[in-house]
């Protein structure tokens, strides 16, 4: 199940607050402010995986201490849901149920893909490139597959076309043929280009590299909590995608499962 996609949310004096929580991949991102336009955001980036887990919670409270705010004030803490790496999906929805539960405010989860595309999106503008109308996310997710998702993208808000799946790269090109738009303003967005190269075929022209961020993640924010997707921090849960998180020695080696040696 996808989670909703956010409308657009004007300013005003009530706005709420923010704390965000990515570690899908190998880099940890968190993120403080309100994620409304013009709004301050405050950051701190580091290693993830086995890393996140040491190095997130000193990352909050120095956001926190920066903006002089306390967990009770904040309006939800957003984590990146995944897909995506299992130990840091585990880790960052560990400590936002942890510190949500504890300051007695609701957990926001966001689709790891859609931060991506959120993402990928901000940096086309901030480049002064048109805004993509379709955004196909691309997140390596090792085992020689690949983690897709595609969204629309208005004026006002991002639509989810398909829910996250698992994809091989020789497959990808015509996976995503069904979603790409056929007069232009398409854009592959992810980490899956320098990886697998030729491996992935006849892709359209039109890429960006990126990373799920927990900026990118602020912004959804306001839009997602006005659509309900908050949940108790109980509630909140990773997704996966995969539910395999090793292979096994016959399956590296390109054997049958159960060969005889």
């Amino acid at each position: 199940m996808t989670s909703p996609v956010p409308p657009a949310v004007r300013a005003d004096a009530t706005a709420p607050r923010f704390l965000a929580i990515e570690s899908s991949t190998d880099r940890l991102s968190v993120a403080l402010g309100s994620g409304l336009a013009g709004e301050p955001v405050r950051t701190r980036a580091g290693a993830g995986g086995a890393q996140a887990s040491t190095d997130l919670l000193p990352a909050v409270q120095q956001l926190l201490d920066e903006a002089g705010w306390t967990l009770p004030s904040l309006g939800a803490v957003v984590f990146g849901r995944g897909p995506g790496a299992f130990t840091g999906l585990r880790t960052a929805c560990a400590v936002a149920q942890g510190l949500a539960f504890g300051a007695r405010v609701p957990v926001l989860p966001v689709d790891t893909l859609l931060a991506l595309a959120e993402q990928a999106r901000h940096l086309q503008v901030l480049e002064a490139h048109a805004e993509p109308s379709v955004v196909v996310a691309l997140l390596d997710a090792r085992m020689d597959e690949i983690y897709v998702a595609p969204y629309a993208r208005t004026a006002t808000r991002w639509s989810a076309l398909a829910a996250p799946r698992l994809c091989r790269p020789e497959a990808l090109a015509d996976h995503i043929a069904p979603w790409w738009p056929t007069g232009g303003g398409g854009l592959l967005a992810g980490n899956v280009f320098d990886v697998y190269g030729e491996r992935l075929g006849a892709l359209p022209a039109a890429r960006r590299t990126a990373l799920p961020d927990a900026a990118a993640l602020l912004r959804l924010a306001p839009g997602l909590m006005a659509a309900g997707a908050a949940v108790n921090a109980r509630e909140a849960q990773p997704l996966y995608v995969r539910d395999k998180v090793a292979q096994t020695t016959e399956e590296r080696e390109g054997r049958p499962q159960g060969a005889v040696l």
